[in-house]
């Protein structure tokens, strides 16, 4: 399905015209389709075997309705922090179907992992397995763990979401495997159940992958010759979308390299998609402020900016622009920018539009994943609200904060007070 077309002129998030959102919702705004998410969860559902775990990578949308959308087809979560593993719970997803990941894990989130009774903890370090040893033996339980290796494979993707390469903060090189997982078996508080493998994100070649779910094969061959019982492989995410420009890999392509390189292994799949699913469910609805005439340029103001939406202004991402009325033929080239006072607050450099003028409304597209969760208060400018639309039905899913509220997030001390 296109959750977001045109329609009698008029650009539609499934049945519900976004510029009717818009005037009683205000700008800027996300709109995610729950339809779209739908959709794309059960395609990586039906793309592998039935006991495959597909654990949404919160990080890429954290939102509770979107977690509890994806919760009630079966989705699990691939988490990173307490606070979204509080949230994958809040959000109905079941203990058992939620991975933890992350590089930093505290004493207090392994704890709270340990009382849920997650499915495993994807651990990256040697001294992380120390600390979890000893979090675990005090709770007086066993922690499911499986070592994040790095395969030093090169994922052909952003420097700043690449994780596989052989200097990377991220997992523990393959080269040590066989000593970590020795290690990880002598110690009394865990319980080796499988291994971790993620090379990075927005990847679109199916090289990278086969490269790294060959090492890991190879890998768990290895271990299992060692004694140590893989019952499963965490394949990670990474899996790239459409940006507006070019293919991704087809999800039939990524799901054949997958069981390719791991048949006859008998192995129960954990996979961690995250934008695959939600990139393309959601879209950043902005106002134009001005149309604004430079030497040699024109610049679009948009009501969004870097603090809303800081993809392009991190990674020097592409998103697709296109204005909520059906355009005509004309056509002007822009610079799109936001209204946060930093010359990285930019959505698109020389970019072919439809004429615009001050007032109309404009939706950045794709912008499903890693939009509002990586939102601030930049310039005291309160984030983009989370709207979720079903069929013709929509629901404000994150509320708008006020200044007043924002202003009153601070405190202060005593010998400042009037």
């Amino acid at each position: 399905m296109t959750a977001f077309h045109y329609r009698n002129g008029a650009l539609r998030a499934e049945d519900c015209d976004l510029a009717a959102i818009a005037e009683k919702a205000g700008t800027p705004f996300y709109c995610y389709s729950g339809a779209a998410l739908e959709e794309n969860y059960r395609a990586f559902a039906q793309a592998f075997p039935g006991d495959a775990l597909i654990a949404f990578s919160v990080k890429a949308n954290g939102n509770l309705a979107v977690l509890k959308t994806l919760a009630a087809l079966g989705s699990g979560a691939d988490v990173v922090s307490g606070g979204e593993l509080k949230k994958a719970l809040a959000a109905g997803v079941a203990p058992g179907r939620i991975v933890f990941s992350g590089v930093g894990k505290t004493k207090d989130e392994m704890r709270a992992g340990l009382e849920s009774g997650i499915c495993q903890f994807n651990v990256e370090s040697e001294p992380e397995l120390e600390i979890l040893n000893e979090t675990a033996a005090a709770l007086g339980v066993r922690a499911p763990v499986a070592i994040r290796l790095n395969p030093d494979v090169d994922a052909r993707t952003h420097a700043k979401i690449a994780t596989g390469g052989a200097e990377t903060k991220f997992g523990i090189p393959v080269s040590r495997a066989r000593q970590a997982y020795a290690h990880a078996a002598r110690l009394p508080g865990l319980r080796i159940v499988g291994v971790d493998m993620h090379i990075g994100s927005q990847i679109t070649e199916k090289a990278p992958f086969a490269a790294a779910f060959s090492r890991l094969a190879e890998t768990i061959r290895m271990l299992r010759a060692e004694g140590h019982e893989i019952a499963s492989a965490d394949v990670g995410g990474g899996l790239g979308v459409a940006y507006g420009a070019g293919l991704p890999l087809p999800l039939k392509d990524y799901a054949a390299a997958v069981a390719r390189a791991l048949d006859g292994l008998k192995l129960r799949l954990i996979l961690e998609p995250g934008r695959a699913i939600a990139a393309e469910a959601g879209v950043l609805v902005s106002r134009v402020l001005y149309a604004k005439e430079g030497e040699s340029r024109s610049f679009l103001v948009l009501d969004a900016g870097m603090n809303d939406f800081l993809r392009p202004a991190l990674y020097d991402a592409y998103h697709e622009i296109v204005p909520l009325n059906e355009p005509g033929p004309a056509r002007a080239v822009y610079d799109v920018v936001g209204p946060v006072c930093e010359t990285a607050d930019i959505f698109a450099r020389q970019r072919t539009l439809p004429v615009l003028k001050a007032g109309d409304l404009v939706a950045i597209l794709s912008a499903g994943a890693y939009g509002a969760v990586m939102a601030s208060a930049y310039n005291a400018r309160p984030p983009a609200p989370e709207i979720l639309v079903k069929g013709g039905r929509w629901s404000v899913v994150r509320p708008r904060l006020s200044e007043d509220t924002l202003v009153g997030y601070d405190r202060i001390p005593d010998w400042l007070q009037d």
